[in-house]
């Protein structure tokens, strides 16, 4: 039958590659459950009989896994192609491929696994492999040794700049798979990192930022783990990991946490309210979702010290009391209320302010209590369980002569004022200057819903649509847990929000970021922040611009490797990448190098050259190891040579 069956495929022109009929055009179309390919195969009554089922009168079931199997049978279609995958590795092992060979599959708990995870949805299609920790460890070694960096520029204030050293307070923008760069930051950074923030793809499927944002929920339970083992490693004792996650992964992503952080490092689920109940939001019927969450946890909860952070609230309506001549001595203090001064300076009755400023009521009455903070005051209930007993002594005494006012002076505290055995607390130990503006204050909870997106499209002065955090919330997580010239790491950098608030706030800080859009976004929204862009969090702090980062990518020598196959005009170019991929550090560990022959590979049609040369790539080894860095093989220029032993500390 298999005669037969090349006899009738060969008749079709869409099946032929170069004149000839290819397995790997026929593997693809039935796979695909190609119209045109079934309607050939259901021509000849005996291979109907063999790759179809019948249900019913006139329903068949086409079966693929039968037909591939076929085609796969190193007998069928045996062509010189053909024959070199197998020599070299690529195809057969007793009567299968080996790609396809439930014997060469090593089935492990892929918590046990290590996953490069690629990000772009070029790396979607592709398949992963789960390298195991054990049976593996050399692919691992390979994979997470030090790499070399690339393509250094320096920027600042005056533009690009060639980078003649690197600085032990440099800040970074680093292109490459995340996993493979934070292992390559190891060496240098090893519990040195206040603050890593993470906002990893959700496992949606829908990611604005062209993300590979579509794993199983194994699969990104790995992805996720050995990035978070290595985190931990680069944290300080001291240090904070914060990561953005929604309802969906946050029960799994919590478990996970424990097993790797240690469930006594859970320190906070803060709730982040990202939008309205309103718009097509409320279409779908139950309850509208509008948060998201922050998950923080220390590193060692002993050595845990984060800092004391407040958000704006609106006027405190208990402080309703005012002194008038609150600058002169506090036994002649002369009390009111708020509404009686207020209406006595502008000049209109108690009873008519609300009509007389309509919808600016609220607002006027704010600004005339933070303007004139100082003698704005609340009465306080003085706890005696509390208090010293010298206060209380205070107390009693007052309560014995209720119009007069007691002051005792406390060393390192605010000053107690006390009348008829109450406390005088004054607002403007309450107003604090928020987001540019005076406003009283609270110390923030594990709910917060003052940071949303609004003008966000706007933010970093670049072209930013959905998928990113408002400069606020990020603001405010450096603030909790981060101080000038800390360390602050993201390694899911996405449009750069983390990098360009920590530029901001003085923070030293490393991004890394796979996609292709990190320097028409991200090195430009950076760029932007340098020459003092107003968005975000810039007018709230004063920014005025000024600092620098460097750029640099992991050296990515299969990705060079592939684009060159692709653009190669003749076989002499791709006899040249055939002697290079023999010795090459990206060769597919399913490849045997000693039985790569050129006299055999110029036997190859120069399509089937081609495909060969990008097949032989492992798609899990792509980068350039430090280790080889004087291999002349690589075209490493000695000034890059010299750059990357700097950054990892040699000489």
């Amino acid at each position: 039958m298999k005669k037969e069956l090349e006899n009738l495929l060969s008749q079709q022109e869409e099946f032929l590659v170069e004149g000839v009929l290819n397995k790997n055009k026929l593997s693809e179309l039935a796979r695909k459950y190609d119209a045109k390919l079934l309607n050939v195969l259901m021509k000849d009554e005996e291979i109907k009989k063999h790759f179809f089922s019948k249900l019913e009168e006139e329903i068949l079931v086409f079966k693929k896994d039968v037909f591939l199997q076929f085609l796969n049978n190193k007998e069928f279609l045996p062509n010189s192609f053909t024959v070199y995958k197998n020599k070299i590795g690529l195809g057969y092992k007793e009567g299968s491929l080996l790609s396809e060979n439930p014997d060469i599959v090593i089935n492990f708990p892929y918590k046990d696994c290590i996953l490069e995870g690629g990000q772009t949805k070029e790396d979607a299609k592709r398949d992963e492999i789960f390298f195991n920790e054990t049976l593996a460890s050399t692919e691992i070694t390979r994979l997470l040794d030090d790499k070399v960096f690339t393509n250094f520029k320096r920027y600042d204030k005056d533009g690009e700049h060639e980078v003649k050293e690197i600085k032990e307070d440099d800040n970074f923008i680093i292109k490459g798979n995340n996993l493979v760069v934070l292992h390559s930051l190891k060496k240098k950074y090893s519990g040195k990192v206040k603050c890593i923030y993470i906002d990893p793809p959700y496992n949606t499927g829908n990611d604005s930022f062209q993300y590979n944002d579509n794993f199983n929920h194994s699969t990104w339970l790995t992805f996720m783990k050995n990035r978070l083992e290595i985190s931990k490693e680069i944290l300080s004792d001291n240090g904070t990991i914060a990561i953005s996650i929604d309802n969906y992964e946050l029960g799994y992503l919590l478990v996970l946490l424990d097993e790797v952080f240690g469930k006594e490092n859970r320190k906070n689920i803060i709730t982040v309210k990202r939008a309205s109940a309103s718009g097509a939001k409320v279409i779908n019927p139950g309850v509208v979702n509008l948060v998201d969450y922050i998950v923080l946890y220390s590193k060692d909860t002993k050595l845990w010290k984060p800092n004391r952070v407040f958000m704006s609230k609106g006027y405190d309506t208990r402080y309703n009391g005012f002194i008038k001549n609150r600058k002169q001595n506090h036994y002649r203090w002369q009390f009111t209320t708020v509404l009686e001064e207020f209406s006595e300076q502008v000049g209109i009755k108690k009873s008519q302010l609300k009509k007389y400023f309509g919808s600016d009521y609220e607002e006027e009455l704010n600004k005339f209590v933070i303007n004139n903070s100082d003698s704005v005051f609340r009465w306080v209930a003085l706890d005696d369980s509390q208090i010293s007993t010298e206060t209380i002594k205070v107390k009693q005494e007052s309560q014995k002569n209720p119009e007069s006012i007691y002051h005792i002076e406390r060393k390192g505290f605010k000053d107690y004022y006390i009348k008829n055995g109450q406390a005088i607390l004054f607002a403007e130990d309450r107003i604090m200057n928020i987001d540019g503006r005076k406003t009283f204050s609270t110390p923030i909870s594990d709910i917060w819903d003052d940071c949303l997106p609004n003008d966000l499209h706007n933010e970093g002065g670049v072209s930013l649509k959905k998928g990113k955090k408002p400069e606020k919330l990020i603001s405010r997580i450096l603030e909790l847990t981060t101080n000038e010239n800390d360390i602050v790491l993201d390694y899911h950098l996405g449009s750069g929000t983390t990098a360009a608030v920590a530029h901001k706030l003085n923070r030293q800080y490393i991004g890394v970021e796979q996609m292709e859009y990190i320097e028409n976004k991200v090195v430009s929204r950076l760029r932007n922040v340098i020459q003092g862009e107003e968005k975000g969090i810039s007018k709230s702090i004063n920014w005025q611009g000024g600092g620098e980062f460097v750029y640099c990518e992991l050296k990515n020598e299969a990705e060079d490797f592939k684009n060159s196959v692709i653009e190669s005009q003749s076989t002499g170019d791709l006899i040249e990448l055939f002697n290079f991929a023999k010795k090459s550090s990206f060769l597919s560990y399913r490849v045997e190098p000693k039985k790569l022959k050129e006299k055999e590979f110029l036997e190859l049609s120069f399509s089937e050259q081609k495909q060969l040369l990008l097949e032989i790539i492992d798609q899990n080894n792509l980068y350039v190891n430090f280790s080889d860095i004087d291999d002349d093989t690589y075209g490493i220029s000695e000034d890059e040579k010299k750059l990357n032993k700097e950054f990892y500390g040699g000489e």
